[in-house]
């Protein structure tokens, strides 16, 4: 007959696999930061078209705010014209900006994926159904890869390990990176641990990760986070501005993710005018500031990284 294991016994087997057995409750502060020594840096979400990114460059320089990495074509890279997307590339090249493209949502897209629309379906999240959505998903990141673009957004795990073994391999480049989504829905130092074996660059847990709940994440990874200050509303709303100071400390190296809005469907779509998306990018800039000025005024000893440092992953251009 088995008997049970007491709670301090799985505790200690955790422990023997080099993750925590329990959360950060003690709240330790991270014993790592980006190469360039900064704690935190920011990332702005949203970037629908090639127009949007000259805004947020242009308020970013109002407030003099460095921007480290844009989350573009939330809607689908399959929306955005290739010789914009060429354009995109020179220009954050030219202002130091990492880039990650967003592939178009195949499991969304899919005419036969009916589960996701309904509300027990939807736990299942965005991981892509058979051979031919993955390949769809790859073709449309080739097209991203040959106008420069080296960084890119995964939810499914599966794809995650063969786009590591494409790299690996040089079938695609070996400087590409691969930004977790929180559409993956990982928050545990086991789930994270598993993306980093899998080859993931960087990691976005789910929106309403605790403090404790990152720095048991932060003991088991090297990666950095990528947290949500702000989420929409569809995902929970959270402002969690006067805690950046916390989430700096404890989950370093960390981005602030900065992205307001009513939910992602309704705003991240290719017939919203490019307008609407400057002047919603613009926003996301200013709240941007605000963080900073927060955590200054707290936490003056954490430090925000300069625009472009070295260890970012650039666009490729000619």
């Amino acid at each position: 007959m088995f008997k049970a294991k007491h709670l301090s016994e799985i505790q200690k087997f955790m422990e023997k696999q080099g993750l925590p057995g329990k959360d950060a409750h003690d709240f330790p502060s991270s014993p790592i930061t980006f190469p360039d020594g900064a704690h935190y840096r920011i990332e702005v979400a949203g970037i629908e078209y090639y127009s949007n990114f000259a805004a947020m460059i242009d308020e970013a320089r109002k407030i003099k705010l460095p921007i480290h990495r844009a989350i573009c074509t939330v809607g689908g890279s399959t929306y955005m014209p290739h010789q914009d997307m060429v354009s995109l590339a020179k220009q954050a090249k030219d202002e130091q900006v990492e880039v990650v493209m967003v592939i178009g949502h195949r499991k969304g897209w899919d005419v036969g994926s009916k589960e996701l629309g309904y509300v027990e379906g939807t736990p299942q999240g965005p991981r892509h159904r058979g051979s031919d959505n993955i390949t769809y998903w790859i073709e449309d990141m080739m097209r991203c890869l040959e106008a420069g673009i080296r960084g890119f957004l995964v939810y499914d795990e599966g794809l995650l390990r063969l786009l590591s073994q494409m790299r690996d391999d040089g079938f695609i480049p070996k400087e590409t990176i691969f930004k977790w989504s929180v559409f993956g829905g990982q928050c545990s130092p086991v789930g994270a641990k598993l993306l980093e074996d899998l080859g993931a660059n960087t990691m976005n847990p789910i929106s309403d990760v605790s403090l404790p709940i990152l720095g048991s994440i932060r003991a088991t990874v090297k990666m950095p986070m990528d947290v949500y200050v702000i989420i929409v509303d569809s995902f929970g709303g959270m402002f969690r501005a006067y805690e950046a100071p916390e989430i700096a400390r404890i989950a370093s190296p960390v981005y602030f993710k900065i992205e307001p809005g009513t939910s992602e469907a309704d705003i991240y779509k290719p017939w919203i005018s490019a307008a609407q998306h400057d002047e919603w990018i613009r926003s996301k800039v200013r709240i941007g500031g605000i963080l900073r000025e927060i955590v200054q005024r707290r936490s003056p000893e954490l430090k925000l990284s300069a625009q472009g440092p070295k260890d970012l992953t650039l666009p490729v251009v000619d």
